[in-house]
């Protein structure tokens, strides 16, 4: 068996109490919890910055929930990033700029939740101009692969705020789910 780590990013605001990226997150965990060993983070709830690392040390795989605001991680999943990932422990040494993580070997996905709809991307007239959901989260792709994480496929739900559709969500979110880690 593999192990998962699987940490909820969302920050609360009363626009955005955060019950879609919670129940992404539970059932991210139903999903793989009979193939895999599990652990958990929710980012708001607290945490100790020893044991989210010793966490990424016992992972195979991490598995962000997330909302994207502001094109970026909210502020206390970022503050998170900041103090786990520790110089000398997930990146380090004289290497060319970018390739001295120490996490090597060990996976990632990015699940994310988005207020921008579906037709924003992969068109050259709309917002994204063009990009797909990997490219609007190279940001964090880099963030992770300097670190020494490699990527999975992300997931993406989108228009959550103005159109949500949680059965939707739901139903991709398992065809990903089993596409990525075949359960």
């Amino acid at each position: 068996m593999k192990n998962i780590l699987v940490i909820n990013g969302h920050e609360y605001w009363s626009f955005a109490p955060g019950r879609l990226n919670q129940t992404l997150f539970d059932e991210i965990i139903n999903n793989l919890k009979d193939s895999y060993n599990i652990k958990t983070t929710v980012v708001q709830d607290g945490y100790d910055v020893k044991e989210e690392q010793d966490k990424f040390m016992w992972a195979d795989t991490i598995i962000f929930q997330t909302p994207i605001n502001w094109f970026s991680l909210p502020g206390a999943f970022k503050s998170y990033i900041d103090a786990v990932y520790e110089p000398g422990l997930f990146f380090g040494g004289d290497a060319e700029y970018g390739h001295n993580g120490m996490l090597g070997g060990r996976k990632y996905m990015l699940s994310t939740t988005w207020n921008a709809p579906e037709y924003a991307y992969n068109d050259e007239d709309k917002f994204f101009k063009g990009q797909d959901l990997e490219g609007s989260l190279d940001h964090l792709h880099n963030m992770n692969k300097y670190v020494g994480l490699e990527p999975l496929k992300s997931f993406g739900a989108h228009d959550v705020m103005k159109n949500p559709d949680i059965d939707k969500y739901l139903t991709e979110l398992r065809a990903h789910l089993k596409e990525v880690f075949d359960v």
